[in-house]
């Protein structure tokens, strides 16, 4: 299994990841998924839509061997959660 490294810092990931998605993946997938998760390469902008982060990467990895990965939750702030759930939550 090849060993993949970043070719990018964690801020400059950031920067492009959120970047790209607001101007080119956003309006393609936000209606009707709603929680799933997109991952896009940083350096093309292409992207695989799923459920979870791994099958979502798994699939851009197929199809772009060498990508760089940026992960987004449709419709949230954060990927994960850390912490307690709120008492609305509960609800």
């Amino acid at each position: 299994m090849k060993t993949r490294q970043p070719r990018y810092s964690k801020e400059e990931f950031a920067r492009r990841g959120d970047e790209i998605y607001e101007a080119q993946v956003r309006q393609q997938v936000e209606q009707g998924n709603h929680g799933k998760i997109v991952a896009i390469d940083i350096e093309t902008g292409a992207f695989e839509l799923a459920d979870d982060t791994m099958a979502a990467t798994r699939k851009l990895y197929e199809r772009l061997p060498d990508a760089q990965p940026w992960v987004v939750r449709i419709g949230y702030r954060a990927v994960h959660r850390f912490g307690a759930r709120s008492l609305n939550d509960a609800l």
